[in-house]
């Protein structure tokens, strides 16, 4: 051990990490192309961003700074990059100065992105029947994992979503099926429709064309429908409120299904230097504080949720 109580194990795995992570986040002037505005203020925000657009990877976020006048980021999980035109978009909810500033930029105002930042998923060709669940503001993750995930005809993915406040998205009748959802969950994410990507929605607030209750009752349902054969070749991806992940995390021991969480801490430098976003995870040598920012923010479920108890 060190004299500060970090073992050198631990030093040298940071001093990795980082040295893994250089040059892999750009810096840029960012202009904003597109700003849209959903019921339950909700906010998707397009900016031009080629070199965060490029390297962006499902589960990596952009740390935003919203307005001159307020001085730390905002870190928000990009949601969808297109690397041909050189954007990233952004879903965020106002919920103190920050976000509401960026909520205000319209077409053409510039921010300041450093970006993309972390530890994202990891798609294993041996689990190629992808289980993406996403509550909330955590949704982003899920498009963007979708999105990558069909350019890989080897992957099929279904997307699971809850929320509490009407979707921030065009939905449409669902016409792929997703075997287990009961016959109310009847809408689908247009988009993900257009993907060929099967998707529904769950909530406990009576959206029409939801499932009435949780997205991981809908994840439960999916899972029992799959032959034995088919279940081991899943991974689940999951992201939204503690709750959420924590009943993913079970649900995913409970069947012995590998599952990953994308987790949402407050952060202030967004690039490892604070450390303020610690949490605590059970690794090889035993329970280890681990930064989200850059040694997440996704983590084995096991390993966040084992360490918890």
């Amino acid at each position: 051990m060190s004299d500060t109580g970090t073992s050198v194990v631990d030093l040298e795995q940071r001093r990795a990490a980082a040295r893994a992570q250089r040059g892999t986040i750009a810096l840029e002037d960012a202009e904003i192309l597109a700003h849209t505005e959903w019921p339950g203020d909700q906010h998707i925000t397009r900016m031009h961003a080629p070199r965060a657009a490029r390297r962006a990877r499902p589960g990596t976020f952009a740390h935003i700074g919203c307005d001159p006048a307020v001085p730390l980021r905002r870190p928000l999980s990009i949601m969808r990059a297109d690397a041909a035109e050189g954007w990233i978009e952004v879903l965020y909810r106002p919920r103190g100065l920050g976000l509401r500033k960026l909520a205000e930029r319209r077409p053409g105002d510039h921010v300041s992105v450093l970006a993309p930042i972390g530890r994202g998923f990891t798609l294993d060709p041996a689990r190629p029947l992808l289980l993406a669940l996403g509550g909330g503001v955590g949704i982003p993750p899920m498009i963007l994992l979708a999105e990558t995930a069909r350019r890989n005809p080897a992957f099929r993915t279904v997307v699971l979503m809850g929320s509490e406040v009407p979707f921030p998205f065009d939905l449409t009748a669902a016409k792929l099926p997703v075997p287990g959802a009961r016959p109310e969950a009847n809408r689908s994410v247009a988009l993900l429709e257009s993907w060929g990507v099967p998707s529904r929605l769950a909530s406990n607030a009576g959206l029409d064309g939801c499932h009435r209750g949780y997205v991981t009752d809908l994840a439960r349902a999916w899972l029992a429908s799959l032959p034995p054969a088919d279940l081991e070749r899943v991974q689940i991806y999951a992201c939204g409120p503690h709750a959420m992940l924590e009943a993913s995390a079970r649900l995913a021991r409970e069947l012995d299904v590998p599952c990953e969480v994308a987790l949402e801490e407050f952060m202030a430098c967004g690039v490892g230097g604070c450390a303020g976003c610690n949490v605590r995870v059970m690794t090889p040598e035993g329970p280890a504080m681990k930064r989200v920012c850059v040694d997440g923010p996704v983590f084995d479920a096991r390993a966040v949720f084992d360490a918890a108890h």
